[in-house]
Order: C-alpha cells, then sequence, then structure tokens
C-alpha cells in the first residue's frame, strides 16, 4: 500500500473532479415518474337519493365517511367495546407491527444512497529468540485508519428503491387504516346482534309467559267441559314451541358474547349492554358525499395506490442496472513500528481509488428483470383499478340496503301490529265461544313470528348503517 504524508495538488483536483460529476450525476434517475392514473368517477352513487338542484347548497351535511366512530355509534357501552378492542384487537397490533416493519425496511434501503465510514485500529507485538546467528529481536506495530467506500447513485437505483420502499411503507399504513376501520365496523355489527337475540329472547320469554297464562286457563275450562282436549293440545302447542326457541337464544347469544369477546382481544365472557336495539339512533337518510372523495378516504384504495407506486419505482431500479455501476473507495490513517513515533514522521497512509462494472452479457436476465417489473406494475394497476370499482359497489349496496332495509322494517312494523290485534281478536272470540282454538293457534303463531321478524328486521337496517359506514371509508380517523 503507498504511503505519503500527504495528498498532493493534482491528486486533490482529481478528487473534486470526480465527487463534481458525481454530483451532476446526482439527480438524473431512470425509469417512469409516477402519475396517478385516470379512472372514471360516476357523478353520483347508484341507490343515492337525488338532491333536487334548488335544494343544492354551498354547505352540505358532511358525509357520513368523514363523520367520527363516536358520532355514528352513540351507544355510551358500544363506545367502550370499540375503545377496548382498538387498544387490545390483535389484529390492530399485527398491523402496527408490520407499520415497523415497513418503516425499518425503509431506513435500510435508503442507507445505500450514502458513503460508508468504518474506522479501525491495532496493535501487534511479536518477541523471536535467538536463532543461530539471528539474534533475539521484539517487534512492536501500530496501525489506526478510516475507510470510506460510496456507490454512487448515478442512474437513480438507490433513489429508485427508496421510493419504492417508502410506497410500501405507506400502503402498511393505510393497511393499518384498514384493519382499524373493519374493527370497528365488526364490533358494532356484534353488538348490534346481541342486542337483537336480546331482543327476540325477551320477546320469547314474554311470550312464554304469556301463552303459560293461556294454557292454564284452557287446561282449566277443559277439566270443565268447556274446551276440548284438542283445545288444550293446541295450546300446548304454543307453550312449547316459545319455550324451544328461548334455550336456543341462549346459546346464541353466549357464542356472539365470545365473539366479540375475541374481537375486543379478551378470553370468551359476558359483555356489557347499554342501548336497546330499538332505541339506538340513526337518521333516516344519511349523505354519502362525492364519489371523487372516496378516493382520498377509502384505506383499501389508498393501499393499493401505494402498492402502485412501489411498482413504478421498482420499474427504475430494473433499468438502472443496465448502466455501470461506479463505486469510489478511500482509507487513511497511521501505521508505524514504533508506537511513539504513530502519529508523526512518514507514519501516515492513505489510498484511494475508483471502480465501474458495466454488464456485457447476462443471458437476457437484465431484460427479464424488466419485463418483471412492468408485469407487477401493470398488476397493481389492476388491482388499484379493481379495488375502486369495488368501493363504488360497495357504497352502492350499502345505500340501497340501508333505504330498503328501513322500508322492509317500516312495513314489517305494520305487519307485527295487524297480527297483534288479530291474535286479540281471535282470543276474544275464543272466550266467547264464536271460534275454535286453531284460529287461537294460527294467529298466536303469526304474531309470534312477526314479532322475531321484527327485531331481524331492525337488526339489518342498523347493519346496513354499520357497512355503509366502512364502505364510505369511515372509522379509520382517530
Amino acid at each position: 500500500m503507498p504511503q505519503h504524508s500527504r495528498i498532493s495538488r493534482p491528486q486533490r483536483l482529481s478528487l473534486l473532479g470526480i465527487c463534481a460529476i458525481a454530483v451532476g450525476f446526482a439527480g438524473c434517475t431512470v425509469g417512469p415518474n409516477y402519475k396517478r392514473p385516470d379512472v372514471t368517477v360516476p357523478t353520483s352513487y347508484r341507490g343515492q337519493l337525488e338532491v333536487p338542484a334548488d335544494t343544492q347548497t354551498p354547505n352540505r351535511d358532511p358525509a357520513l365517511g368523514d363523520e367520527e366512530w363516536l358520532k355514528v355509534f352513540q351507544d355510551q357501552q358500544l363506545q367502550g367495546l370499540i375503545r377496548t378492542a382498538l387498544g387490545n384487537n390483535y389484529d390492530v397490533r399485527i398491523a402496527a407491527a408490520r407499520v415497523q416493519e415497513a418503516r425499518a425496511q425503509l431506513g435500510i434501503t435508503r442507507a445505500d444512497q450514502f458513503p460508508t465510514l468504518a474506522a479501525g485500529g491495532g496493535i501487534t507485538s511479536q518477541r523471536n529468540s535467538a536463532s543461530g546467528p539471528i539474534p533475539a529481536f521484539q517487534l512492536t506495530q501500530g496501525q489506526l485508519n478510516v475507510s470510506a467506500s460510496w456507490n454512487l447513485d448515478f442512474w437513480g437505483r438507490y433513489r429508485r428503491a427508496t421510493e419504492a420502499q417508502r410506497a410500501r411503507l405507506l400502503a402498511q399504513e393505510w393497511a393499518q387504516r384498514a384493519v382499524i376501520s373493519s374493527l370497528i365496523a365488526n364490533v358494532a355489527s356484534g353488538y348490534f346482534e346481541l342486542r337483537e337475540l336480546d331482543l327476540e329472547l325477551e320477546i320469547s320469554n314474554r311470550t312464554l309467559a304469556s301463552r303459560s297464562e293461556s294454557l292454564n286457563l284452557t287446561a282449566m275450562r277443559t277439566e270443565h267441559g268447556i274446551d276440548t282436549m284438542l283445545d288444550q293440545r293446541q295450546a300446548e302447542q304454543l307453550v312449547y314451541t316459545a319455550a324451544a326457541q328461548v334455550p336456543n337464544l341462549e346459546r346464541e347469544i353466549e357464542q356472539q358474547e365470545n365473539a366479540l369477546s375475541i374481537l375486543l382481544g379478551n378470553n370468551p365472557g359476558a359483555i356489557p349492554r347499554g342501548m336497546k336495539l330499538t332505541e339506538q339512533p340513526h337518521a333516516p337518510e344519511v349523505p354519502a358525499g362525492l364519489p371523487s372523495e372516496l378516493l382520498e378516504r377509502r384505506p383499501d384504495v389508498r393501499e393499493a395506490e401505494q402498492n402502485l407506486v412501489a411498482a413504478n419505482a421498482q420499474i427504475g431500479v430494473a433499468r438502472a442496472a443496465y448502466f455501470p455501476q461506479i463505486s469510489l473507495t478511500g482509507s487513511g490513517g497511521y501505521q508505524s513500528s514504533a508506537l511513539s513515533n504513530l502519529f508523526t514522521g512518514p507514519a501516515g497512509i492513505w489510498s484511494f481509488g475508483g471502480s465501474f462494472v458495466q454488464p456485457i452479457f447476462e443471458g437476457g436476465r437484465l431484460k427479464s428483470n424488466v419485463r418483471l417489473a412492468e408485469a407487477q406494475h401493470q398488476e397493481m394497476l389492476l388491482t388499484y383499478q379493481q379495488a375502486i370499482q369495488g368501493a363504488f359497489r360497495d357504497v352502492s349496496d350499502a345505500l340501497v340496503a340501508y333505504r330498503k332495509n328501513r322500508e322492509f322494517r317500516v312495513q314489517e312494523e305494520k305487519l307485527t301490529e295487524a297480527a297483534r290485534d288479530a291474535a286479540q281478536l281471535s282470543e276474544q272470540r275464543f272466550n266467547a265461544g264464536a271460534t275454535d282454538y286453531l284460529e287461537v293457534l294460527t294467529n298466536e303463531t303469526n304474531y309470534f313470528s312477526d314479532q322475531l321478524t321484527l327485531a331481524q328486521a331492525q337488526f339489518n337496517e342498523l347493519e346496513a348503517l354499520v357497512q355503509l359506514y366502512q364502505a364510505l371509508g369511515g372509522g379509520w380517523k382517530p
């Protein structure tokens, strides 16, 4: 290794010239720059109620997806469950860990753009005994050096790789928000389903108690010859039908509590209740907002776009492999056989060098890598476009579901009210001897069935609201 006490002027000029060339090429990056693809965005969602032109105002209500989940789900017990789930749910915690992984990987990838520096030193001491005419001697040597190397990013290979990894980090962050949005929707849906089962159990217990009283009365009337044994058996059918429903509902309730407990990150256990199903506030119509806003709000759409950005940058990484790879290396320090003279005299050492490698023949590897990157970019583009269409469909489906489920619930309320009146009238007609118990059996069965169907309709309406909120990209904002 050559030894000099200082770098000569021509050498300094050469070094400065190479650095100037490196800086000049630093802004050069091969590969396409990302541009958001054009997509067809409808002017309104299918299923969205049209607002007359003369009633439109600049200060329109914010879209449901922009609302905080605290304002959408106002049951305090449900809010507490959601808070617990956000803190303890394993899917949320796994998503957060993946974000940290992506952030660390970005730091690793970005480090390739910068020079690396290393320092080292050592001391060796050797003593040989006398051997024939060679006298004994002792040699002590010390060395201290600093080395540097830099792979010049002339063609933007490392910058494109950093761009790709930064996009992957953003994609993971949007994936985390998608997990949060999905978790909130699942907890809300599970809670509403639990309250619906509670309502069905309440209806079944109330019906069982009422029918048990009717059965006792019918049995007394049978003993006195007023009613027949057929009437008593038909009254028993009503009791057993309601009684059979109770344990089945109790099973479903406990299983639903277990499912909710897992979402909360807890072992299976009881779930606290708040408002009844029929008390949960929800507006008849909810503002969906503009379809163009959905592209900025939906986490899965934003995640798909960031994956597209990463794939676009990877094309530049693949194309940069066609060009020479240029590296600069250098080291300097001190070396002496006498430690007292390590930093004096001719102890200084240095070396400087540059190299480049130009691929000539690799059997089509480079071309295939570019084709692979371009194919992956096309895949991510189609995935992005598919995610947008899927988002529009989700909103349209949720809009029509919320409106039609509400209409169904209104009609089911009227049907249940009519069935209740029919059951009361048939009971009065039977007590007056104007009809047999078969009419009571039929109308009581219909009334009980309609009550359960109404409870299901009330749940379906709330479930559609939850689905609409998630479809609009709501829930992930803190």
